[in-house]
């Protein structure tokens, strides 16, 4: 091909819209020139700066002659990463090319994403975070310390002016992805998380920030790792873990008063309790509590409608109650109350919580943790009758419903599943423990036990299951199909909270893209390969519900419906190469000298 070919450029998405603030269309100002445009991800293209931009930029001479297009850089990117010999070892690719080119480093995962978003994120990701100190090239992402709480106001302070940051990601690295505490390491999660947004939701990846707050870690194997780069004490909890955690909400807040903060994997005591103290002031969210529950209830509602069944009528039944069961839980609560006009407490009782004591009953005490009182049964209810396990309570409840979030493989057992289905004409179970190997049940099995009628989902990808000749799709709860379009949402409405109503309003509009209310043997949930299209829906959804409530602050939301679809079409950023325009030194923005965010820090 012509080196002299021309180049291939987005067209004007949505004329209406197209000088928004966060519009999508036309060219990017740019200020750099030469190695520092070239060290700039954000704005670098590698060889694919027209012939034009190599003059106007002072790139000849820094580049090969031959002009590509994106897609024969994504060519050669997929056979440089199709070439490493392990997952590992392409993680650790993805992330190079990430800190060359972002444009590049999306469009690749995002014309190969089913093959690379178990490389990107779970479970490889969780295999780069125990690594971290190892694999450590250089930084991303802001590092707070709790021994540095008077520098937290400032060291966020480098990211930006208040105008620059539309979605925090923050973790403390206590309870990462199934593996437990992985202290400094949690920044990858961070910034994984916000990869998420940006390829899921069009959040731009510019305007973002990942961020760990170092607290220490209980993780001997870290402590004792002479290579471990986090503060080598154990974990802080207490009044002085509050006290950081609070400064830097507050800082957060103050530098950044626009930005959305989304709180990820956080540890069990504190996960749940950080999101209630702030939750009621901030627009914030936690996917471990808010977002499984949401994609989990999406994907009961579907099963709900493929068997008949109303969610106010429906009895649950959630093996594992630590924050993902709980989340999920509080999510199906909230719902049933909304639709049903009862009371929270009132929806509580129809659904049931087993934990490693068994059910969770009153007079279990301290034991319980806040998340898990709102769901303790009266010990009076259970009098003579056992609940020290799963089968009791099974046997007892008689659940239309039935989720696995425990940790504990086989814990369905065949006795299990065939109890349930011998009283409800199409049990909805879903195993959603990760990784695979901690499946409470293989989705064959449980097909075969129930004949063909369990309505399946998983916590992981998993094949089609098939029962006398006929095949089913077995949906998998992939919170990326949700968390990414509620931030979305939130972001361009600019909400002052996300509201109970909001989340319900988003699973609902994820429940209306199941597969299954066309055809009963398709997956419960969408494919994460639609996902775009999904958190258009979402986002949508979302600021419907930001508007009805009078917490959106942004002016000029369309009325329309058609109209408001465009209009957040407009403002989520893709992975297309956009003509550049030379600005000044003098008079650019912070986005044109390639400062914003976490993608300009290579520039200089």
């Amino acid at each position: 091909m012509s080196s002299q070919h021309k180049q291939t450029i987005p067209h004007d998405k949505h004329p209406h819209f197209g000088n928004l603030p966060l519009g999508t269309s036309g060219p990017l100002d740019c200020a750099l020139m030469g190695t520092a445009l070239l060290n700039t991800p954000y704005l670098n293209k590698g060889a694919g700066f027209t012939a034009e931009e190599r003059e106007t930029f002072k790139l000849t001479g820094l580049l090969p002659v031959d002009i590509q297009t994106l897609d024969r850089q994504v060519k050669r990117a997929y056979q440089q990463y199709s070439s490493r010999r392990d997952d590992l070892a392409k993680n650790t690719f993805m992330t190079s090319l990430k800190e060359q080119n972002e444009v590049l480093y999306f469009k690749l995962i995002q014309d190969h994403l089913k093959e690379m978003f178990s490389v990107i994120y779970t479970p490889t990701e969780g295999d780069a975070i125990q690594n971290y100190s190892r694999l450590f090239r250089r930084p991303e992402g802001c590092f707070l310390n709790i021994d540095n709480i008077d520098r937290v106001h400032d060291d966020l302070a480098q990211w930006g002016t208040p105008e620059d940051i539309d979605y925090i990601v923050v973790t403390d690295g206590e309870e990462i992805l199934g593996i437990g505490d992985q202290g400094v390491g949690g920044i990858l999660i961070s910034i994984a998380k916000l990869v998420l947004t940006t390829l899921c939701a069009g959040i731009h990846p510019n305007r973002t920030l990942p961020v760990v707050l170092d607290c220490g870690t209980d993780n001997k194997e870290l402590l004792d790792d002479d290579l471990y780069m986090g503060l080598k004490k154990p974990r802080v909890q207490g009044e002085q873990y509050d006290k950081f955690v609070d400064t830097f909400v507050q800082s957060a807040r103050k530098l950044y008063p626009k930005a959305y903060i989304h709180f990820e994997d956080f540890g069990l005591p504190n996960a749940r309790r950080i999101l209630d103290r702030y939750r009621s002031s901030i627009p914030c969210f936690n996917d471990d509590v808010q977002g499984t529950g949401c994609v989990t209830l999406a994907a009961i509602m579907a099963g709900l409608h493929v068997s008949g069944l109303k969610l106010t009528d429906m009895r649950m039944v959630v093996f594992g109650a630590g924050t993902a069961g709980t989340g999920i839980a509080d999510q199906v609560r909230d719902a049933i109350a909304a639709d049903s006009g009862k009371s929270k407490e009132e929806a509580a009782k129809q659904i049931w919580c087993v934990d490693k004591p068994g059910l969770l009953v009153k007079s279990q005490g301290d034991k319980l943790t806040h998340a898990q009182i709102p769901y303790a049964r009266e010990d009076s209810d259970w009098k003579g009758a056992d609940h020290s396990d799963l089968l009791s309570v099974i046997k007892k409840v008689k659940p239309h419903v039935l989720i696995g979030t425990s940790t504990r493989p086989k814990s369905f057992t065949k006795e299990i599943v065939q109890e349930m289905a011998g009283h409800v004409e199409r049990p909805i179970i879903f195993p959603l423990s990760n990784p695979t190997r901690l499946h409470e049940a293989d989705p064959a099995d449980l097909n075969e036990w129930t004949s063909g009628k369990a309505l399946i989902a998983t916590g992981s990808p998993f094949p089609s299951v098939k029962f006398d000749g006929k095949e089913r799709e077995v949906a998998e709860c992939n919170n990326s199909t949700c968390f990414p379009g509620i931030g979305l949402g939130c972001v361009l409405s600019r909400t002052s909270l996300l509201s109970d109503k909001m989340l319900v309003a988003a699973v609902k509009a994820l429940a209306a893209q199941s597969p299954a209310l066309k055809d009963p043997d398709r997956g419960l949930l969408p494919d994460v390969v639609n996902v775009r299209e999904i958190s258009v829906h979402i986002a949508k959804a979302v600021i419907r519900a930001a508007e009805e409530e009078g917490l959106a602050t942004e002016k000029g939301i369309p009325e329309g419906d058609e109209m408001l679809e465009e209009w957040i079409r407009e403002q989520m950023w893709d992975p297309v190469y956009r003509p550049l325009r030379l600005v000044s030194k003098e008079t650019a923005s912070k986005q044109a000298m390639g400062q914003m965010g976490f993608s300009g820090v290579n520039a200089s």
